[in-house]
């Protein structure tokens, strides 16, 4: 499911399946989509931040044209303990590759994966970006 920003709307609740994981997606080009992912983050449960939140910023193979800070991203990956993850849409290879990921990461936090957490998962993550 999509959604341009949070909080959902309450008139729905009945009918929305279970959220597994939320992707944020960050436009490089754009500071309003920065933004807008930075008023979104307060209507999710701090629960989520542990291994079910990621960060997607797209266009980076424009850096040219970047209007966000770079360090803006990697501080709200650093701060809500998320990973953050890059790509460029227009490039059918790495589209598919970052697809992939994102779903793989999501049946982990879906628990589709036995003996895999989401909690684990984002600590490997973290440790992998740190080597």
């Amino acid at each position: 499911h999509l959604t341009t920003s949070l909080p959902l709307p309450s008139e729905r609740d009945h009918l929305r399946p279970r959220i597994d994981m939320i992707v944020f997606m960050i436009d490089i080009k754009s500071k309003c989509s920065l933004k807008n992912v930075e008023a979104s983050l307060a209507h999710v449960d701090a629960s989520f931040f542990l291994g079910k939140v990621c960060f997607l910023v797209t266009g980076v193979g424009r850096v040219n044209y970047c209007s966000v800070d770079m360090n803006a991203i990697w501080k709200l990956g650093e701060v809500y303990c998320s990973p953050v993850l890059f790509c460029e849409l227009e490039l059918e290879g790495v589209r598919v590759a970052t697809a992939q990921r994102l779903l793989r990461m999501l049946q982990i936090c879906a628990g589709h994966i036995p003996g895999v957490s989401a909690l684990s998962f984002g600590t490997l993550m973290r440790s992998s970006a740190d080597d």
